[in-house]
């Protein structure tokens, strides 16, 4: 008798993790392994906002909060938004949750019935497909390449639109590409999702900080679907917060009830003394957690600078979040030291067992012809992991 759901059969393992634990594997087996796969801030949590956490400890904040999260974190969330991203939104409209990945189910699980489609431009990160098949709805991917920056155009989106079109979701800054819509860019694809009134932009800005070289641009800014746009966004990436799992959404009131309603019935309020701690981080300046994103963007030159000098990666330069997303289609379908490489996923596998350098695939992020490296990683690593691929490639025998 089979006991799995067909909703469980829909899913994948989440390709990232698939790697990080081959990683500690081979670890686990004497092998001196660098891992570049995980998307995670290698700094400590700051020291106010770890005081925040002990103080709300020592308080004894550790009763249920309100499902959509204490009043006093939604407020500071409305602050942020309007103090750095110009918009305006009620505590009402606000729903902490565990993690940004809860925060986007919740809008999902609110407006996705069987058979719905979601717009997912390509690169995405890992979950997202996985997310629309577990609420029962389908992915409609919409490719793009490094030539375009891996940015998805507003004529690509309009050709992507159907009658069963219920959203579009992605990231910007983007989690594999790095790159990040510009307010031109969403300017754009406003006007195409304005005209069609079914549809929510499910907006995520977890990388809203780590943007090096442009104002980061939320679509929610566009009066004219303000209505239909869920921003998400959380603690882990800027703050280092990975572990607290605290993420948001800000949106439109019905959505919002609709986010309470759901998360009430799933995992009600989020971690209390996380969401203590969080009101320190988003009520501090910005630029004083700014030397994170001054370090990672130091990283991203030297890897660039690097990268470009391995045969067979075609790299473009990111200007947002902290990965590289090299194309390496040189080596589809090739042998390189006797190994057939059929997938970028083979690839990635290949640089694990030969170069001892753990990245992740390209075929979970929608994309076949290339691999994702994170650089949140220290100096010495990066250069080293950079050496070792290199120097295998440039020595490697390749029919």
């Amino acid at each position: 008798m089979e006991k799995y759901s067909d909703r469980l059969q829909r899913l994948s393992f989440s390709q990232t993790f698939v790697m990080s634990n081959k990683v500690r594997e081979l670890r686990a087996a004497g092998t001196d392994i660098i891992s570049l796969t995980l998307g995670e801030p290698d700094f400590d949590v700051p020291a106010d906002i770890q005081e925040a956490a002990h103080a709300a400890i020592d308080n004894n904040y550790s009763h249920y909060s309100p499902v959509p999260g204490f009043l006093e974190l939604r407020e500071a969330v409305c602050k942020k938004l309007k103090r750095d991203n110009g918009l305006e939104y009620l505590p009402s409209q606000i729903c902490v949750s565990t993690g940004a990945k809860q925060a986007i189910l919740n809008v999902l699980a609110a407006i996705i019935n069987d058979g719905d489609e979601v717009i997912l431009p390509a690169p995405f990160w890992v979950s997202y497909d996985e997310m629309v098949k577990m609420m029962g709805g389908k992915s409609v991917i919409v490719t793009t390449d490094i030539s375009a920056d891996f940015k998805m155009t507003a004529d690509q989106l309009r050709e992507a639109i159907t009658p069963k079109t219920k959203a579009l979701l992605y990231s910007s800054p983007c989690n594999p590409s790095g790159s990040y819509y510009t307010y031109e860019e969403l300017e754009a694809i406003a006007a195409v999702i304005a005209e069609h009134p079914q549809i929510t932009v499910i907006s995520d800005e977890i990388y809203e900080y780590i943007n090096y070289d442009g104002t980061h641009t939320s679509i929610a800014q566009f009066s004219e679907i303000y209505e239909q746009t869920a921003v998400i966004n959380g603690m882990s990436k800027a703050f280092a917060m990975t572990g607290w799992r605290i993420g948001y959404s800000a949106c439109p009131k019905w959505l919002a009830e609709a986010c309470e309603k759901i998360q009430g019935q799933m995992t009600s309020g989020a971690n209390t003394v996380a969401q203590k701690a969080s009101v320190t981080a988003l009520n501090t300046d910005p630029q004083q957690y700014r030397y994170m994103i001054e370090e990672f963007g130091k990283r991203r030159d030297i890897v660039y600078n690097l990268m470009k000098e391995i045969p067979g990666f075609k790299v473009n330069y990111p200007q947002s979040a902290f990965y590289f997303f090299p194309d390496v289609s040189f080596y589809l379908d090739k042998k390189i030291n006797g190994t057939l490489i059929s997938s970028v996923d083979d690839f990635a596998m290949f640089l694990l067992e030969n170069a001892h350098v753990g990245c992740v695939g390209g075929l979970s992020f929608g994309d076949g012809h290339c691999i994702r490296f994170s650089y949140a990683a220290s100096e010495a690593e990066l250069r080293e992991a950079m050496r070792r691929i290199k120097d295998l490639l440039e020595n490697a025998e390749i029919l």
